[in-house]
């Protein structure tokens, strides 16, 4: 499985049955799994979103948004529990608007899945943990 670093874009090769083993970047060798959403901007988007086999799971919000600060724990939470079946990102639609433009997002905060850089599901609105997790799981399947 191909999996791009969060902290340094290299691509890193592991084999499906250690993915649960903690494995590290061959570049910088930080761990490629930290249980908590990465920081999507437009230096790293397009190696995330593109060069890895795992699933992104992207919210995008906005820091005046009550609903996305009120669903930011939740989601933080899903990301320990989702990984390493999946990767959970966060991208800021004020500091990154022309990629929110570019999934015409038109209200937050919304989750995409992507699968090879393709859109597989999509949800806007804010969720408690427990339907989060079960939208997640359901769309990653």
């Amino acid at each position: 499985m191909l999996i791009p670093c969060p902290h340094c874009n290299a691509v890193n090769r592991v084999p499906d049955q250690r993915l649960g083993d903690a494995p590290t970047c061959g570049r910088c060798k930080s761990a490629l799994f930290v249980a908590a959403p990465l920081v999507l901007t437009a230096a790293n988007f397009e190696a995330q979103l593109t060069r890895g086999d795992l699933p992104l799971v992207i919210d995008f919000w906005a820091p005046w948004c009550g609903p996305c600060l009120s669903m930011a724990p939740s989601f933080a939470r899903a990301a320990a529990d989702i990984e390493p079946r999946a990767r959970l990102a966060k991208l800021d639609t004020e500091a990154e608007s022309a990629l929110a433009a570019r999934f015409n997002i038109r209200s937050i905060p919304t989750l995409i899945v992507f699968r090879s850089g393709r859109e597989i599901a999509r949800q806007s609105g804010a969720m408690p943990l427990p339907a989060l997790l079960q939208w997640i799981r359901g769309a990653i399947a």
